[in-house]
């Protein structure tokens, strides 16, 4: 599976260990930054991931910063993504069951990488969308996206 991967100043830490464990796991992994501590815009890493997975370049996207909310409203600016910001493996299987999510979003400064979060991670991208009842919301969102009240 391909992954594209991003996290701002405050999560790229993890982001690098996320990146190596998914590698460790077969998944192909672009990472789309950052690379350092140094402070940069969250919004810039969230698009791009979530345009690469519109665009269908990467199945899934993960964003992290520091609370995750930055990333999660970011991504989901641009049409067609279902970002879901998780901090366990129960929201994971939720987001991906019921809301079809293709962007998991993590908080770096709430959640360490181990046990949790890569439990977190495999729950979110093994985990199918159910359809049925789900998929009528979602055409709604999507409907609604397509519409002239949606800029």
């Amino acid at each position: 599976m391909k992954i594209g991967l991003g996290a701002d100043h405050r999560g790229y830490k993890t982001k690098d260990r996320i990146a190596q464990y998914l590698q460790n796991n077969g998944h192909k992994v672009s990472d789309f930054g950052t690379r350092s501590d140094e402070s940069v815009d969250y919004t810039d890493i969230a698009i791009a991931v979530a345009e690469a997975v519109r665009k269908g370049k990467v199945n899934y996207g993960i964003l992290l910063c520091y609370s995750g909310q930055g990333m999660v409203m970011a991504a989901n600016k641009v049409r067609g993504i279902r970002a879901a910001l998780c901090v366990n493996a129960e929201y994971a299987r939720f987001a991906r069951a019921h809301n079809d999510a293709n962007v998991l979003v993590m908080p770096a400064g709430f959640m360490k990488f181990g046990p949790k979060m890569k439990l977190t991670i495999d729950t979110f991208l093994s985990t199918t969308f159910e359809g049925g009842r789900h998929l009528r919301r979602i055409r709604k969102i999507g409907k609604y996206e397509s519409s002239t009240h949606c800029v």
